[in-house]
This record gives C-alpha cells, sequence and structure tokens, in this order.
C-alpha cells in the first residue's frame, strides 16, 4: 500500500489488485460496467459519489482504516481531477431539502456517514445471480392513470374458479384451452372448459385475455407434436381455412365476452411454433380480419415473441414486423423474465430496452403486454416465502417502470399451480402471503396516476435504490422504492409525512428523516398541495 500513489485511482487499484477480483467480477458484484471500472482505477473518470466508492472497496475487502483514506481522498480532490461521471438531472428525491430548527448537528453527521459508509452488500433475491450492469434511465412524464388491468396472471385451472385475491385480469392458456382441445375433430367442437372458464370471469368481473395456439393433430399430421399430452402439434396448419374455420366459430361464441384475443404463443420458440414467420403473418392477418368483423371492441394482441434474451428471439421479432405483422395488431406480445433465474426481477427492464431497440430498427413501436415467461420456470428451485414476497410485487412494480418502453401489461406466471418457484395461490387454498403482498400495492395504487420512475446513481439514489412516484386523487405524491438487492439509505423528501411497509406497518416521517431501503417494497406518503 505505501508504494501506492497518494490518489484516489490508486487506492482503489490497489484495492481491486490485493482482492483478487477480476474487473467483470468486481463489476457484477457492484452493478456497473467492467470498462467503468477500469476507468475508475486508472484515473480517467471518478465515480459520482463516495457510496459507490464505498460500494467498490468493500468487495473488495478493505478495512476500517481504508474506507477512511477514501474519504480523506476522496474529499481532497483538486481542481485537476478527472470529470466525474455525467448523470441525468435527478427526480424528486434529490430536490434540496429545507433546513429545520432543532435537528443536533452530531445527527446530521450520524446520517451523513450512515449514507456514506451503507454498502449496497447483495443479498437475497439476485445475491449471486450474474447481472450486467443493473441500471436503467430515470423518466419523467405527465402522469398517467395506473390500470387495474396492469395487474394480470395467467390461469392454470380448467375449473372455472378464480382467484381469491384481487387480480386485474385473467389469461387463458394452460387451462386446457388449446385450440386441439378446443376442436378435437374437423367437424367437432368442445367448448365446456372455455364456456366455464369464461362464466367464472364475467362473474368475477375480470377482463379476459384467450390465446390461440396448439395446432389439432389433424391439421397439421406432419408437424412436430409439441410439449403437452394432447397430441398438439407445433407447425401451422396445413390449409389456413382450418384456422379460418376455429377462428370464426371461436370469436363468434364468445364475442363481447372474451376482451382481447392472443393470436399465437411463444411464436420464437420451436416448442410452440416451429413454422415460417411469413406463414405466422398470414395467420395474424386472417384471424385479425375476422375477429374484427365479429368483435371489433376486442383487443388485438400480435403473437406473443419469447427468447428474447437471444438475439433468434429477437430476429424472429424483426422479421415478423418487417413483413407487417404488427400492422393487424393493436398490442405487441411479448415474454418478459430474468436472463438467469436468480437475477432479480429489475433485470427486465434491461430486456425491454433490447426489445425497444429491436423494434425501433424494425420502425414499429407497438405498445407491449408482457404475457408469460420462460419454458423452463418450473425447473427452478422454490423461493423462500420473503423472496416470494418480494419478487412478486417487484415484478409488477418493472412493469411499470417499463411504461416508457410501452408495457401496459403483466401477466404472472401462473395462478393455480403448485410446480412453480414462486406460487401465488394454489386452487382450492388460500392466497399466499406473496399473492397477498400484490393485492396491498394494486390497493396503494388504486386511483393513482403514475409521474415517473428512477434508479441509482443518475437519479441521485444509492446505487441499488430504485423508485416509481405516483400521484393519488388528493393530488399527494405517492413514492414506492425498494432495492433490487440489499439495503441503503435515503432521505425524505419534502412534503414525506409516513412510510408504510408490504405489512402494514406505518412510520411517521419529516422531511429529511433517514429512509431505509430494503428489497421489500415500501410506500413513503407526502402531504398534498
Amino acid at each position: 500500500m505505501a508504494e501506492q500513489r497518494d490518489d484516489l485511482a490508486g487506492l482503489l487499484s490497489a484495492l481491486k489488485q490485493r482482492s483478487g477480483l477480476s474487473y467483470a467480477e468486481l463489476a457484477r458484484r457492484t452493478y456497473v460496467s467492467s470498462s467503468t471500472l477500469h476507468r475508475y482505477c486508472t484515473g480517467r473518470s471518478e465515480p459520482p459519489d463516495y457510496q459507490l466508492v464505498a460500494a467498490i472497496a468493500k468487495e473488495c475487502g478493505a478495512t476500517d482504516d481504508e474506507l477512511n483514506e477514501l474519504v480523506r481522498r476522496w474529499r481532497r480532490r483538486g481542481d485537476d481531477a478527472p470529470e466525474p461521471e455525467p448523470a441525468p438531472v435527478p427526480i424528486a428525491v434529490s430536490e434540496p431539502q429545507p433546513r429545520r430548527r432543532g435537528r443536533p448537528i452530531a445527527a446530521v453527521l450520524v446520517v451523513l456517514m450512515v449514507l456514506v459508509v451503507t454498502a449496497s452488500a447483495p443479498s437475497g433475491t439476485g445475491a449471486d445471480a450474474s447481472v450486467e450492469a443493473l441500471s436503467a434511465a430515470p423518466w419523467v412524464r405527465e402522469p398517467v392513470e395506473v390500470s387495474p388491468e396492469l395487474f394480470g396472471v395467467t390461469m392454470n385451472s380448467d375449473t372455472g374458479t378464480m382467484p381469491a385475491f384481487r387480480v386485474g385480469g385473467v389469461r387463458f392458456w394452460d387451462s386446457h384451452t388449446r385450440w386441439a382441445n378446443l376442436q378435437p375433430a374437423r367437424d367437432r367442437f368442445d367448448w365446456a372448459t372455455l364456456d366455464r372458464l369464461v362464466d367464472g370471469a364475467e362473474k368475477a368481473g375480470l377482463p379476459s385475455l384467450f390465446v390461440l395456439g396448439g395446432t389439432p393433430g389433424w391439421a397439421a399430421p406432419n408437424s412436430p407434436k409439441g410439449a403437452y399430452t394432447d397430441g398438439s402439434r407445433t407447425g401451422s396448419p396445413e390449409n389456413l381455412a382450418d384456422w379460418d374455420r376455429f377462428v370464426e366459430a371461436l370469436v363468434s361464441r364468445y364475442r363481447g365476452r372474451l376482451d382481447a384475443y392472443e393470436l399465437w404463443v411463444q411464436a420464437s420458440n420451436p416448442k410452440y411454433y416451429s413454422g415460417s414467420v411469413e406463414t405466422l403473418v398470414q395467420m395474424t392477418g386472417r384471424a385479425a380480419r375476422i375477429v374484427r368483423s365479429f368483435d371489433p371492441d376486442a383487443t388485438l394482441v400480435c403473437p406473443s415473441m419469447g427468447q428474447l434474451w437471444q438475439p433468434a428471439g429477437r430476429e424472429t421479432l424483426k422479421r415478423f414486423a418487417e413483413l407487417g405483422g404488427y400492422d393487424h395488431c393493436d398490442v405487441a406480445g411479448v415474454k418478459l423474465h430474468q436472463r438467469h433465474p436468480a437475477d432479480p426481477p429489475e433485470t427486465l427492464v434491461n430486456l425491454l430496452r433490447e426489445i425497444d431497440d429491436t423494434m425501433h430498427a424494425a420502425g414499429v413501436h407497438p405498445p407491449l403486454w408482457n404475457t408469460g415467461t420462460t419454458y423452463d420456470i418450473p425447473l427452478q428451485e422454490r423461493l423462500s416465502p420473503k423472496r416470494s414476497v418480494d419478487h412478486a410485487v417487484r415484478f409488477y412494480l418493472a412493469g411499470l417502470y417499463g411504461r416508457e418502453f410501452g408495457m401496459r401489461r403483466m401477466y404472472f406466471y401462473n395462478w393455480g399451480s403448485s410446480r412453480l418457484p414462486l406460487v401465488l395461490q394454489v386452487e382450492g387454498t388460500p392466497p399466499t402471503r406473496a399473492a397477498l403482498a400484490v393485492e396491498t400495492l394494486q390497493r396503494w395504487l388504486a386511483g393513482t396516476r403514475l409521474r415517473g420512475c428512477a434508479q441509482g446513481l443518475p437519479a441521485g439514489l444509492p446505487a441499488n435504490v430504485w423508485q416509481c412516484e405516483f400521484v393519488d386523487g388528493a393530488d399527494r405524491l405517492l413514492t414506492i422504492r425498494w432495492t433490487h438487492s440489499g439495503s441503503a439509505f435515503t432521505t425524505a423528501g419534502p412534503g414525506a409525512e409516513s412510510r408504510t411497509g408490504l405489512d402494514g406497518t406505518v412510520t411517521p416521517l419529516r422531511p429529511g428523516d433517514p429512509v431505509q431501503v430494503t428489497e421489500t417494497p415500501a410506500l413513503i406518503t407526502h402531504s398534498g398541495g
């Protein structure tokens, strides 16, 4: 250490070398890119605040004395120091705080030290995940209503029973309603299961999304068999007139009762669709014309695209767009999930950015509905009750963050089954803690308008902190904050009155108070006016 230069970069570089960590590994742990870390350690640029410096140092095993030395070097940076990393203008959390009389200077110093030294140590959700530079740009827009339909679930039940907790809509798939189930022979239809489901949704007042997929064996006898035991095939029907007849029979029976139609499922995954993109576009256009002729008020969701972390999946989406597929629909269906099972749900925002870039390259920007997840989700390890709560609530919050990319609905996969790593409710049993937490989030946001979302250092927040801001009917500001990993301290903004946890605990707040943020989202309420 004695031979290192007496500057910030020198000490950071020495700590990194001593730790034995590669730039890639250290970047993974601190949620910045390896190239950015290299610039910090070589002095070509500086971290935007000390908290990130401390987080990097602690991951390298820095002692208390070394952290103190980092503070000293941070403070004595001269005018000739490199320019810090640029950061966009932060939103509400970083507004100047009013000075209040009576707060002891010592207390202020304690709060500042907590803010400076607290590291965002990974733990819990995504602790061991290979997360690439988890970050998202802040955005603020004219407030828009938070639609109840955002909070959807996919049904894994054929009984007609609906969720026993608050949801905003249901999607029919894995409920024995594939094309092969509903039309087992060219001249025979069986609507009994779908009748029960539609009746149940109507009685519960829930908007319903029907999913088309699973070609009957009689319609595509030479096509590969799909992943289900009903003999359904992955290819398109050999005669598209069979497709037309099924769509017409479906829509004429349920016109005005089904709210939306997803015109194929997982179209970029050969386990669900092995036909050509050109034929898929034809099927989409033919189905759209039939649905609109019978039920013009129904929403048309273009075939959902999965495997979008992979270039091949995005290429299928792009090809579908270039062939005019999205011209036939109101909405694009996509499958959002983490790249790796242990990654935090916020990585959905990274995938949304990839999807947005692909759509932009194709010259289309339809609204998006997230209609599912990845095929291998049932193979993952079960989450603990706490992680289930955190993940389920943050799944929908990530959807709200994705509003900037056109995200409008999130369908959680799924409701009714016990064979998944995160269960909201097994049919016939009470809702889980995760389901009740999702219900609490919906109560918080009922009647609100989304104003904007922000994450990390570019927004004046600790690197691991995310937040979304809302305006309620009384024009009060509501802020939901959480971390993607570990905990951090933030400051209560102007007008802050209380902090409410998902468990219902309410803690009074005053502007300027320190607010601990954890992986479990919490609501901060501000005064109106």
